[in-house]
């Protein structure tokens, strides 16, 4: 699968933008704020029908324009896909597929496979468990509707069994039977998404620790560790043991929406005992274990995204990184650079199939025909 031709309407910095793209790699080259990012962030858009740097569809209108439109030609197993994404200020999201448009923008989440790795993937160790999660249900959910699906009613329930509790510590009254039929389907759902994250933290492990001693050239040994109410026994029983605590807080104390995972070198947390260099290649490790697990689950190449991931980086763990994702496991590539000669100079060493866009000149520079 590979974006032959990239268009943009008014996205962000973008009045207008239109690329042929290279099957292999394409790198965006120039100073900060003159809009790399941006061309990636629409990819992300087309994949997952939303932005993944701004929450909000309005922020990714250019300033002064009532509107921004996405297109992009796709070639996936052989069929040619268009898809576009259209958002008006005073409407509602248009996604289409070959013209058709989406009622419900979840069935199109998979079809296009992505994976985005970016400087803020830090967050992935620093940050709270909520971050974790959205990774790991990320990736699932590319290839497993079921998940998705699950995922999305539990946290329907979840809102649903709140609501109760938070009239609760209002009124003082609940009604036992409504709740007791809410923890049966939160329960059903839970069950469903606590052993696909079993299955991921299996069945990536030794991919994971693969891309992290080829990155770093040493043996150090590291892992995901899932932290889940689930894994201490049966999660309708803790409900019920949970009810006066839940009744007095006016929220769900447990459940697989508390479920965390451990980033660990050897058996001590990464996040204390790790160097800034071994975080960042823990967390490109983790990226690449991302795009493996999905393209072997959907047999589909994802489209990679690496965004300004080499700042701080040293030239022979950037060659190293550029050499992996040139080799014929991975498909297409798009690299983001703010040095204008370091990803020049390695495609040019690796003599890989390119295509490098500056664009402080609009030059384009490409080693194909």
């Amino acid at each position: 699968m590979f974006l032959k031709n990239l268009s943009l309407i008014n996205f962000k910095n973008f009045d207008t933008f239109d690329i042929a793209l290279c099957n292999k790699i394409n790198c965006f080259i120039g100073d900060n704020g003159i809009g790399k990012t941006n061309i990636l962030d629409s990819i992300h858009y087309l994949s997952f029908c939303k932005s993944f740097v701004n929450l909000s569809d309005r922020q990714n209108i250019k300033n002064d324009k009532d509107f921004f439109l996405i297109n992009g030609d796709f070639s996936r197993f052989d069929n040619e896909e268009k898809i576009s994404c259209a958002f008006h200020k005073d409407k509602k999201k248009s996604f289409k597929k070959n013209a058709n448009e989406y009622q419900k923008l979840s069935e199109h989440i998979g079809f296009l496979p992505v994976v985005y790795t970016t400087p803020y993937d830090s967050s992935l160790i620093h940050n709270g468990s909520d971050i974790r999660r959205k990774f790991v249900d990320t990736i699932i959910s590319q290839f497993d509707k079921k998940y998705l699906q699950a995922l999305i009613s539990y946290k329907h329930i979840l809102e649903q069994r709140n609501q109760i509790l938070k009239n609760y510590t209002k009124t003082r009254i609940i009604n036992s039977e409504e709740l007791e039929i809410w923890d049966m389907q939160l329960v059903e759902f839970a069950e469903k998404v606590f052993k696909a994250r079993c299955n991921f933290i299996t069945e990536t492990k030794e991919i994971f620790q693969k891309y992290y001693k080829l990155i770093s050239n040493n043996m150090e040994e590291v892992s995901l560790k899932y932290i889940s109410h689930l894994s201490e026994g049966n999660f309708a029983e803790q409900l019920s043991a949970a009810i006066n605590k839940d009744k007095f807080l006016g929220f769900t104390s447990v459940g697989i929406h508390k479920d965390d995972f451990d980033f660990l070198l050897g058996e001590n947390p990464i996040k204390r005992f790790g160097s800034q260099g071994q975080q960042k290649t823990f967390v490109i490790s983790l990226k690449f274990t991302q795009f493996d697990y999905i393209k072997s689950k959907m047999n589909l190449a994802p489209i990679l995204l690496l965004d300004d991931i080499f700042d701080k980086l040293d030239k022979k763990r950037v060659k190293v990184i550029t050499e992996l994702v040139s080799n014929d496991n991975f498909g297409q590539i798009f690299i983001t650079d703010t040095s204008y000669s370091r990803m020049p100079n390695i495609l040019n060493e690796l003599d890989i199939k390119h295509k490098i866009v500056n664009l402080s000149n609009n030059k384009t520079v490409t080693n194909y025909e």
